[in-house]
């Protein structure tokens, strides 16, 4: 079982909850890699990480290398964000990937400039439903890589 961690970090924005299943996704992450959970028996990927494939009900299960390459498919600017920590970046974006190697599994996170950068970043202008990104990787916290997106085009 992973270790419990705190829920924000010290300037206040939200940390992933880490559970069983989903904790060889956030060790990929720590070493920038993005890795989704296949199944050993149908080769479907899936995510969220479960323990059962949702196609063929096998407990087997890998966790394939993705590209990292994907699609804007989704995109808000939350108003008004809730948490200070967030409402001192507003305007930002959460926005959903779909990615490239596996088109029905989609990600949620930011646009950003840089891996580093804050969550304003990116000019709201810039997005659009569609756009080529790729996957970059923030420790956002002592052990606790999230991944980030930038535009394949800055």
């Amino acid at each position: 079982m992973p270790p419990i961690m705190k829920a924000t970090t010290d300037n206040g924005l939200l940390l992933p909850v880490v559970d069983e299943d989903g904790a060889p996704f956030w060790e990929y992450a720590a070493r920038g890699e993005l890795r989704v959970q296949t199944c050993a028996a149908c080769d479907e990927p899936r995510f969220p990480p479960r323990p059962c494939c949702p196609h063929c009900q096998s407990f087997d299960s890998d966790w394939a290398r993705m590209s990292g390459r994907g699609r804007i498919w989704s995109y808000v600017f939350p108003h008004p964000p809730l948490l200070p920590a967030y409402a001192e970046q507003a305007p930002y974006n959460a926005i959903v990937v779909e990615l490239a190697d596996a088109p029905h599994i989609r990600l949620a996170g930011n646009l950003v400039a840089a891996p580093d950068a804050a969550l304003n970043s990116v000019d709201p202008a810039r997005l659009r439903i569609g756009a080529p990104v790729k996957a970059v990787f923030t420790e956002l916290a002592e052990g606790v890589t999230v991944p980030r997106w930038m535009l394949e085009r800055p």
